[in-house]
């Protein structure tokens, strides 16, 4: 059963903007591995000073997507976004019904 989720994450800023919008495609790809799950809308709220130095990362690029995830797929979408060198901190939540 697929529940609505919002996953946010905070990607290195290192590269260009190219290298950036390769991560974000990545992570889609990461939510949709399943098959039965899909990201609804993307929001990028773009280069942002972090709140405090995260990996001697001051600054980061922000990203929110809205997805529709199937519950047993959450296990493998938290390890990736863990595992990712390149996903400075992430957080998903589940939406209120």
């Amino acid at each position: 059963m697929s529940r609505d989720y919002e996953v946010t994450f905070i990607v290195r800023i290192e590269g260009t903007d190219d290298q950036i919008n390769e991560i974000v495609d990545q992570a889609k790809g990461w939510v949709e591995a399943d098959g039965a799950s899909k990201v609804n809308r993307i929001d990028r709220w773009g280069r942002r000073k972090l709140a405090y130095e995260v990996e001697r990362q001051r600054e980061g690029y922000y990203v929110l997507f809205d997805a529709s995830v199937e519950a047993k797929h959450m296990e493998e979408l938290e390890r990736s976004f863990t595992l990712a060198p390149q996903i400075l901190r992430h957080l998903i939540v589940r939406k209120d019904e």
